[in-house]
């Protein structure tokens, strides 16, 4: 099993952020200190090239972004300053989906200690995303054969709106987005199907929604299944509005990962969005959807 990691690009942020850039490092060491991941089933994800990441996003947005010409406004709606450890960082994450998706394949589950950059649109990045990670990962699979076709279960408490307008008029994929109805993007990208959940959602009604709608990604029929599974739906998450338990995202984690298990269908993971304060609370909901893989998958 090979699971990867951007590490290497890491990014230095202000002290004033609001985004929580340690919890990428304090994610790997609660994998490795509880035994969940070994040093040896990590692998450091290599920077995307321009060929894949050009399948998902226009030339001149890519262009501009990678040259720190983009507008001042346009790198706000992303929400980081620009620099080049940023391009690297953007690149390393998008290459780390690509490998991970690769290993999915031949071992029927991987995933990245980073990713479920899902804001991330065809000509502009938002809400901390640039370049969509899994969606560059997804048409890298079509155009090289590998499958025909493959679903995205996004699960993110924010809705997917990049992701669903990458795939809006693209046969071969299926975007499942569950999130919070009155939370960010406040302007959504209709996906082909949307779950939208009234603040203070908790676990029993958030998985029945589950239990009733993930059947519609299995009639799909996919090949492979993306799953961004952000755990911002944590009670503690303070941009999150829902009302989860850790308890209740190991279930949900569950119902999806041996939903694909039980159909041999291979899964590719994304963290996705995570904001409690403390950002304990976030490593620890990240780190338990790796504990119920291997538990599912016995890696």
């Amino acid at each position: 099993m090979r699971f990867y990691a951007p590490h290497r690009f890491s990014l230095t942020l202000p002290s004033t952020h609001r985004f929580p850039q340690g919890k990428y490092a304090m994610l790997r060491a609660l994998l490795l200190e509880d035994n969940i991941l070994q040093v040896a089933q990590l692998v450091e994800s290599s920077p995307a090239s321009d060929e894949s990441i050009l399948r998902a996003h226009a030339p001149e947005f890519v262009a501009q972004f990678e040259n720190g010409a983009l507008e001042e406004k346009a790198m706000k709606r992303i929400g980081f300053p620009w620099s080049p450890e940023l391009v690297m960082r953007v690149r390393a994450t998008v290459g780390g989906a690509i490998g991970a998706a690769e290993a999915a394949l031949e071992h029927g589950v991987s995933g990245q200690l980073a990713g479920g950059t899902h804001h991330a649109h065809p000509t502009f990045g938002s809400g901390y995303c640039v370049y969509n990670d899994q969606a560059v990962a997804a048409l890298h699979l079509l155009a090289v054969g590998l499958v025909e076709r493959l679903a995205i279960i996004d699960l993110d408490v924010h809705q997917g709106d990049g992701s669903a307008a990458i795939f809006a008029n693209n046969p071969s994929v299926f975007v499942f987005s569950m999130h919070g109805e009155k939370n960010f993007p406040f302007r959504k990208f209709p996906a082909d199907l949307d779950v939208a959940l009234p603040d203070g959602t908790g676990d029993d009604d958030y998985l029945r929604a589950l239990t009733d709608h993930l059947p519609a990604v299995f009639e799909f029929r996919p090949d492979f299944i993306f799953y961004q599974a952000g755990v911002d739906p944590l009670a503690e998450d303070r941009l999150g509005r829902l009302a989860l338990t850790h308890d209740g995202l190991m279930r949900r984690d569950r119902a999806v990962l041996h939903a694909c298990k039980s159909r041999s269908i291979p899964v590719s993971m994304a963290i996705g969005g995570g904001y409690a304060d403390p950002i304990q609370a976030s490593v620890t909901a990240y780190a338990n959807t790796y504990r119920v893989a291997k538990n599912v998958h016995g890696f």
